[in-house]
């Protein structure tokens, strides 16, 4: 279905208003990107990455929409590159193209889960990650609907302590999520920690134990994993091709859980 040219134009020039066939805000899917450097991007951004598409716009630093394309973050801007979100829109506008995608960017490089919380400072960032997370997505709700959050993180937390506690902040962090943000049925999709991250620290295993049990657990959550994803040489972060097709699961995986619901 092709967009109006008006439609287009309100995209482009980042209007506020956003105009959309057959209901509006209804149509105008909001999901956030939370976690750390991984979900904020670190690979190489390539000329497919500066590609702009009409039904996919980013709220930017300044809380402004505009068209989306890498970096979509901006927790370290020196760092930031490809990451998920790009490539998970570009996928969920396929299999609907009647929508228009808002990425609401909220990951910050190197915040372990307790960063994740009312008040807490990170100050690598200068910044408070989950406060900002959610003054950010209820800006973006006043356009929008809200229907989902992407979760990559715990590189952070993969040590012997943290990695122990981490099923029980994770359930907490959901709940305190769907709570702030007044949605209680808020659909959450984490991913795993990659293959590679696990070799070089082994606590990694139990954070993605403590990932993939969450949906026994907490309703309208679903897992992405990670397997046979590559770094860009770090061990520690994928590349660009393998973070473009974990935004492709990221997609699959959404798709399922709506179907399911």
């Amino acid at each position: 279905m092709k967009l109006p040219l008006l439609m287009i134009f309100f995209f482009i020039s980042a209007h506020p208003v956003i105009s959309q066939p057959g209901g509006g805000k209804k149509n105008f899917h909001l999901y956030m990107l939370a976690g750390q450097s991984n979900m904020a991007g670190r690979g190489e951004i390539e000329a497919e990455d500066k590609t702009t598409y009409p039904q996919i716009l980013v709220l930017n630093k300044a809380n402004e929409w505009q068209p989306a394309t890498e970096p979509l973050h901006f927790d370290k801007p020196d760092i930031t590159g490809v990451g998920p979100g790009l490539s998970f829109a570009k996928k969920m506008t396929e299999i609907d193209s009647n929508i228009v995608i808002g990425l609401i960017p909220c990951a910050v490089g190197g915040s372990a889960i307790n960063f994740w919380q009312p008040s807490k400072f990170y100050e690598p960032t200068k910044s408070y990650p989950y406060d900002d997370a959610i003054a950010r997505t209820k800006f973006a709700m006043q356009k929008g609907n809200l229907k989902g959050i992407l979760w990559q993180q715990g590189e952070s937390d993969s040590d012997s302590i943290k990695a122990k506690l981490y099923a029980g902040n994770l359930k907490s962090l959901v709940e305190r999520f769907r709570y702030d943000l007044n949605l209680k049925d808020l659909p959450f999709v984490a991913g795993t920690l990659p293959e590679f991250y696990i070799a070089k620290r082994p606590y990694a295993k139990i954070i993605n134990e403590a990932i993939i049990l969450l949906p026994n657990s907490v309703p309208n959550t679903a897992v992405v994993y990670s397997s046979g994803l590559h770094h860009k040489g770090d061990d520690t972060h994928f590349n660009s091709a393998s973070a473009r097709l974990l935004g492709e699961r990221y997609a699959a995986v959404y798709q399922t859980l709506f179907k399911n619901q």
